[in-house]
């Protein structure tokens, strides 16, 4: 991709784009191309091929295509260096090739775009889209045409649109004397059949007050979840200049911050918005999204429990099983830090690819050689206090452990119990000698000690 004359677009690890704050998606298309017209006499050339173009409420941005070359950034055109959007007619020519939309933007004398939307005596420069995949472009063009009016980046975040009613609601007054709203005596078929009418009329205003209410509620909840993610990183950033606190203090901010990363993802991905591109990016969106549950649970997490605090976090806009999986699935096409596992017992965890097994079957090694281990073995609760698991998520590995040939299970009415493998260390042709060193040795010595032998 080449686009020096256009600002880079951050992007997440899993190759999302970075939005800014009150940013929202609005529509995504795949395969389009991204050039610059009169290059020649203007210091202005871009000519961006085949990227995935992200259409915000503030920007036009255009990711690199699949796959994504390790350490890219995207571009992007914003809505505020926009001038003029030209109409695009519908002809014969137009049905053999791909659909094309140009505007004009501000162009300052050093070749870059205007992002601030400001005049500086700026030049102009034509840009042209050329949408080559399969996408609903009437849409998309309505979108932009919406976006650019609408000039959200230009509203103060913090002004909040009244949209109370003004006047009182009309009431029925068909019981009031006889008379209507208007004074006028009801009398006869007539009246009945005014009154019925204001009465329709009343309940119709009722009911557009109140789908403008909802519609307020609708578009204050993005806003809310700003304010939620604005509140958690003065937390965040509070947290690390205190220091040491109070403990309860810091207990409490904790929960705090937990709550506050539940209330939602500001833009999720939605099928309206995304298109044929709604797994693609739902997909990269939740490897975002996990990053923080799989910290907090020590690099695993169950598909069961993802599914319900993605859920949670998408307010209305909820995916089903079938989403969840397949956008799962699509991990392994992405350079991203997660992955889906599936144990032996078909149990599917979303896992970190830093999270190895050495390292936990390390630990439950530790675990299962102490004294009381030796003894009486371990449970898969004893091992989820230990891993900071929850108790399936460590039988899970305790079975994985077993079947390296690390452990050893008693099934019993109590339940499972894991006992360290210890026919590695005995030799077939010394049954009966036991050496001085090692875990068989140990495991004879607390045995001895603890009258069981």
């Amino acid at each position: 991709m080449a686009g020096s004359h256009l600002p880079p677009a951050e992007l997440t690890t899993s190759g999302r784009p970075v939005l800014f704050p009150h940013e929202i998606e609005c529509f995504l298309l795949s395969n389009v191309d991204l050039e610059s017209e009169d290059s020649q006499q203007l210091n202005f050339s871009i000519r961006l091929r085949s990227g995935l173009l992200i259409l915000t409420t503030h920007r036009l941005i255009l990711l690199p295509p699949d796959p994504v070359p390790p350490g890219s950034k995207g571009a992007w055109v914003p809505l505020a260096a926009i001038s003029h959007i030209f109409s695009s007619k519908k002809s014969l020519k137009s049905m053999f090739h791909s659909p094309r939309l140009s505007f004009q933007l501000s162009v300052g004398t050093d070749g870059c775009i205007d992002t601030g939307g400001s005049v500086r005596g700026s030049r102009s420069a034509v840009m042209t889209l050329v949408i080559r995949g399969k996408a609903d472009v009437d849409a998309f063009v309505g979108k932009f045409w919406e976006n650019w009016r609408a000039r959200a980046w230009e509203k103060n975040s913090e002004e909040t649109g009244s949209s109370g009613s003004a006047g009182s609601s009309l009431g029925s007054g068909s019981g009031s004397g006889g008379f209507d709203s208007t004074g006028m005596r009801v009398v006869g078929v007539a009246g009945i059949l005014r009154r019925e009418q204001e009465i329709w009329e009343s309940t119709d205003k009722s009911l557009q007050e109140a789908f403008q209410d909802l519609n307020a509620l609708m578009g204050k909840a993005k806003e809310m979840v700003m304010l939620a993610e604005k509140m958690r990183q003065k937390l965040l950033s509070g947290s690390s200049q205190a220091g040491g606190g109070n403990d309860e203090e810091m207990g409490s901010k904790e929960e705090m911050q937990d709550w506050l990363l539940s209330v939602g993802i500001i833009s999720p991905v939605t099928k309206e918005s995304a298109g044929a591109l709604y797994h693609q990016q739902l997909s990269r969106q939740l490897a975002d999204f996990v990053k923080i549950p799989l910290e907090r649970s020590g690099g695993v997490i169950n598909l069961i429990d993802v599914y319900c605090l993605f859920n949670r976090a998408r307010g209305t806009e909820l995916i089903s099983p079938e989403d969840l999986l397949q956008a799962c699935s699509l991990w392994d096409k992405f350079d991203i830090p997660v992955m889906l596992r599936k144990f032996d017992s078909g149990v599917m965890v979303i896992q970190s690819k830093s999270h190895r097994d050495e390292e936990v079957f390390a630990r439950i090694k530790t675990l299962v050689t102490r004294p009381n281990a030796l003894r009486m073995g371990i449970s898969a609760s004893d091992a989820a206090i230990t891993l900071g698991i929850a108790p399936a998520m460590a039988k899970e590995h305790l079975l994985t452990a077993e079947s390296r040939g690390l452990l050893c299970r008693d099934v019993s009415p109590n339940g499972f119990r894991f006992y360290i493998n210890l026919f590695p260390e005995i030799s077939v042709d010394a049954l009966y000698i036991v050496g001085s060193h090692g875990i068989y040795a140990t495991w004879i010595n607390t045995i001895s000690t603890s009258g069981l032998g």
